[in-house]
Order: C-alpha cells, then sequence, then structure tokens
C-alpha cells in the first residue's frame, strides 16, 4: 500500500500490524504474510476442519485490521486479495490482466475506458456479478460517510470521485451503465497508469446486500479465488478453494493463516512451514553454500522506501533548512549495518532501485555531515539549541521505545542538541492515527510501490492535495510538474519530467530519506510455483504443494 509504514526494529513481532526490523519490514512487505503451518504446531494433533495437508499451504500473518476492500492499507497479496478481485489483477511478472473484466478498450483520447465484464463471473453465494455491482462498490469507496483512506489516491482519475470524496455528489458522473456486462468508465484526464491503479483492493468489487451486514467482514461474499471459511481473530483464518471462479480455479484446496504469536522460523526448520521472510543473522547463515538452507534462500529487490515522515505544516518543519539539517544529520550506514547488517542500500532521494525512472545520484542525497547540519539550524535561526522547541517522535510498538528509534533520537539530540519525545502508538491503530493527522513533529514513515511506476511515489506521497502526503508538504511547481507528467504521452519525455521532479523534491527534504531495502525469504521445496516479487502481487492461488518430496 502501500501505506504508511512504522519501524520499531527492536520489538519483537505481535499480532496485528507488526513493526519489524528496518528494511527487512520493507523486504517482507512485498509478502503481506509470513506462511507457517499452525496446525502443525505445538503436538500437530489440531488440523483445521476439512483441511488436507496434502492439498493446502499454510501461512503466517497478523490479525487482519479489517477485510473492507475500501478501508485497507495493504495490497492484494494477503488473505483481503484472494477472497475478493477486481477488474484487473497484477500478475507475477507485474503485468496489468484482466480479472473481472474479459478485456476492454480505450478511446482515442485516452480518457474513456469500456469494460466488459465476464459472463461467467458469479460472487461466491452464485449471484451474478454486474457492472452495477462495480458501480456500486466504487461509490461506495468514494462516499464521505466510508471513510475510506485510499479512494481519492487510486480510483481519483475518475471523473467525479473527488466531488462525491468532497460530498458535492451522490454518484460518480465518470461511471455509466451500458448493460449488465458493460461499464464506461471517464477519465479526468489520460493518465498512463489507471489500470494499474486498479489492481488495488479499494477498486475490489464488494457485494451491497453482504457489506449492510454489520458483522459481514467475518463473512464476506466476494469474487476472488478463495472463500473465508474460518476467522477467529487473533488464532486462525482458513481460506477455501471457490470451485465457481470465473478463471482456473486455485491449485489447491485450503490456504491456512495463523493469526497468533509463534517462531516462523523455528516452524520452517522444522519441515512445518512452506515460506518465511528472514534477515540479519538468519539471512546470513543461508547464505553459506554449506547451509542447509542456501538452496532455499530466495531474494530480490523490494520496491521500498524507508523514511521518518516529518510535519511539513508545523515549525520548525516548515522550514526546509530545518529539514535538511535533520537529513544530515543520520548517519545512515551507521543504522544499516547496526539494524540490517549492511543488508540495504543508503537513499538518496525518493524512488528505489528496480523502479522505472530511478537514476543513481549519490551526489543528490544527503550524506552524513553533522557540520553542516548545524550550519543549517544556525541558519535557521536556531544556532542556541535551546531555541528549538521539544519535539514529539510518532512510532509504532507496545510498551518502550525500540532500539532503532533510540539510536535515532539519539544521534539526533547528540548531533544538534535538540529534544525529543518519543510518542508510541499501538501498531493496529497507528495508520487510523497518521491519516487523522496524530503526527508529531516526526513519525514513522516508508512507502512500498502498489504498481512499477514512478508516480506511484512521487505524485501519491508528494502533491500536495494527495491522501497519502500526511507530512502536508506543498509546492506548487512540484504540483504543476507532476500534474505535467501525469499525462506525458512519450515515455522518456516523462521519466525526464520525473527525474526533474525527484531532485526538486530531495531538494526540499520533506521527510528523512533512510535506505531501500531488499526481500529474503526461504521457501520450502514442497511449495511450487512461488515467484518472489519486488511488491505484493496476489498469487496464492497460483501456487501448489508437492508433500511427497
Amino acid at each position: 500500500m502501500k501505506r504508511p509504514l512504522s519501524y520499531n526494529p527492536s520489538t519483537p513481532a505481535p499480532a496485528g500490524r507488526p513493526p519489524l526490523p528496518l528494511l527487512i519490514l520493507l523486504a517482507l512487505l512485498a509478502l503481506s504474510c509470513r506462511l507457517v503451518d499452525q496446525a502443525l504446531s505445538g503436538n500437530n494433533t489440531d488440523m483445521p476442519a476439512g483441511v488436507d495437508r496434502h492439498d493446502a499451504i499454510f501461512f503466517d500473518s497478523g490479525q487482519p485490521q479489517t477485510l473492507d476492500p475500501a478501508k485497507t492499507h495493504g495490497g492484494p497479496d494477503g488473505p483481503l486479495g484472494h477472497i475478493f478481485s477486481g477488474l484487473v489483477t497484477l500478475d507475477q511478472q507485474m503485468q496489468v490482466q484482466p480479472e473481472l473484466a474479459a478485456g476492454w478498450t480505450v478511446s482515442d483520447d485516452g480518457r474513456t475506458y469500456t469494460f466488459y465484464l465476464r459472463r461467467n463471473a458469479v460472487f461466491h453465494d452464485g449471484r451474478a456479478v454486474t457492472a452495477q455491482d462495480v458501480i456500486y462498490t466504487w461509490e461506495r469507496a468514494a462516499h464521505p460517510a466510508t471513510g475510506s483512506d485510499t479512494a481519492q489516491t487510486y480510483l481519483g482519475d475518475i471523473e467525479g470521485v473527488a466531488e462525491m470524496l468532497e460530498g458535492q455528489a451522490e454518484h460518480i458522473s465518470g461511471l455509466r451503465l451500458i448493460d449488465d456486462h458493460t461499464l464506461e468508465v471517464r477519465l479526468r484526464e489520460p493518465v498512463v497508469y489507471f489500470l494499474q491503479k486498479l489492481a488495488y483492493p479499494v477498486a475490489f468489487v464488494v457485494d451491497q446486500h453482504n457489506v449492510s451486514d454489520n458483522a459481514w467482514e467475518h463473512h464476506p461474499n466476494g469474487t476472488g479465488p478463495f472463500t473465508l471459511q474460518t476467522w477467529r481473530d487473533d488464532d486462525l483464518m482458513v481460506l477455501a478453494r471457490f470451485d465457481s471462479y470465473y478463471l482456473e480455479p486455485a491449485a489447491v484446496g485450503h490456504i491456512v493463516i495463523n493469526l497468533g504469536p509463534g517462531l516462523s522460523l523455528g516452524r520452517y526448520e522444522q519441515g512445518k512451514i512452506d515460506l518465511v521472510g528472514i534477515g540479519g543473522a538468519n539471512l546470513e547463515r543461508a547464505r553459506d553454500p554449506n547451509s542447509r538452507f542456501y538452496n532455499e534462500l530466495h531474494t530480490a529487490v523490494a520496491l521500498c522506501t524507508s523514511t521518518i515522515g516529518l510535519n511539513n505544516r508545523r515549525p520548525p518543519f516548515d522550514d526546509a533548512r530545518v529539514r535538511q539539517a535533520f537529513n544530515l544529520a543520520i548517519d545512515k550506514n551507521l543504522l544499516i549495518e547496526t539494524f540490517a547488517d549492511g543488508n540495504a542500500l543508503p537513499a538518496d532521494g525518493v524512488l528505489p532501485p528496480g523502479m522505472p525512472g530511478y537514476i543513481f545520484k549519490p551526489e543528490r542525497g544527503y550524506a552524513y555531515d553533522p557540520e553542516k547540519a548545524r550550519q543549517l539550524l544556525a541558519a535557521a535561526g536556531y544556532e542556541d539549541a535551546t531555541q528549538f522547541p521539544t519535539l514529539t517522535y510518532t512510532t509504532s510498538g507496545y510498551g518502550d521505545v525500540g532500539d532503532y528509534d533510540t539510536a535515532v533520537i539519539t544521534m539526533w539530540q547528540e548531533i544538534l542538541g535538540v529534544t525529543i519525545e518519543p510518542h508510541i502508538i499501538d501498531p493496529y491503530l497507528f495508520y487510523d492515527e497518521l491519516y487523522g493527522g496524530n503526527v508529531g513533529h516526526l513519525y514513522g514513515s516508508g512507502w512500498c510501490a502498489d504498481y512499477p511506476d514512478p508516480q506511484n511515489f512521487l505524485d501519491i506521497l508528494y502533491h500536495s492535495r494527495s491522501r497519502q502526503n500526511i507530512g502536508g508538504y506543498q509546492n506548487t511547481e512540484i504540483d504543476a510538474l507532476l500534474a505535467a507528467a501525469r499525462v506525458e504521452p512519450d515515455v522518456n519525455r516523462r521519466m525526464a519530467l520525473y527525474a526533474d521532479i525527484e531532485d526538486k523534491i530531495v531538494a526540499d527534504a520533506p521527510v528523512v530519506f533512510l535506505s531501500h531495502g531488499f526481500s529474503a525469504v526461504l521457501v520450502s521445496p514442497e511449495l511450487q510455483n512461488y515467484v518472489l516479487t519486488p511488491f505484493g502481487v496476489r498469487q496464492w492461488h497460483l501456487l501448489s504443494v508437492d508433500r511427497a518430496q
């Protein structure tokens, strides 16, 4: 999502939306869930009802905050993305593929899309999916009463969505029902990434009758390749194959997800888990050619950038010199060596390596320079540290401040002479607090791609009117350039625009740029067809197991 991230690297990962080690969290966001065998843990006697181990995959995850596509901050790679589906999806190669839509046409001016829904597409209760269901879903997401944090970001290119979100319209004017299986969608402008955005869960179709029930999330009527069979909060979730899925039915009968605590790596070592994310010393151990895990290790670049958010609306961070000073006063390499065992790259800008438009420019970023940082604070009127206000640092966690947050706070206090007080928020509530404006002066943050386009970082995070611009960064020149890049048809000119935009954003230092990580997982030889992608895509229905090994 794709989504703001919170880091508290020294805190063990509890259930819910856990803080994980710096950059290892970024790596694991591409997975959304770690696979673990709840049923086989302990005494191996409590197999969920109807589940055959030889026809099931076992996952490990924290308690989902929601299964409502309109309200999630997560991508399509978790349970929600396999219970529901949208008009399109991104495949394991991150390419747009038809889903509920069998196909579409685009007008010559690039503003009108006509989608043709599959006639065999049905909800889990057997009711046929219609174009009206798509209209209802998107209007529900855009209705102010729903409180979606992602509707503006991923549906806002549609004509009339902005007006509905602002309470100025009852319907989305850019949607036209042609017949039960044909939907016309008019865009405000011809953006080239529109289809990619529709692969995000806020666009996934829901059943109007189903979502009117207060407890509907525990019995959702989706259209995806799996149905929800069991959900016991903080304990267990079981998905069952939907045999009437309009595409190829899932290769396995069940997905079993442990929502409780436990040591996933230990279960993997016992052969009772199909996949687990690793980092630190465990990663180094797996890299040893003599390790039993050497041939089971998969790594990939993660399209993620770790940052610390700055509240640009509030002094002292309304001054770019102060923001630049806080960037210069962070020793990124030391943090990477200490908390990620060197398994990351220092961030010199917004875009991560591997993202289209990425350009390596070490001179553009903020190398560690305490003296220059202090000079910038003095130039901003804070030559005497006693003139500086006490700052709040908002992070997620349980109880004490984690080692990583402590290191960052200590670094700033010692180098800049400032005073910083941590504000710890329950990880389960952290996203709601950020979007509600409870960010303090500084806050744990970061972003992982939802689709491979620089707009997904530069526009979504730094346009002044973007819902995801939590720090309130504003630059009218940047806004104008971003608007031009959205509709630029020439790929080379568009990428050149984004390169210029990124340079300007980095110079303004709206956040503290930290690092880019990568994904590292152990994959059991029994798990077939798994692809470690740079960001999370839906693929559980494509996976199979061979327990005969």
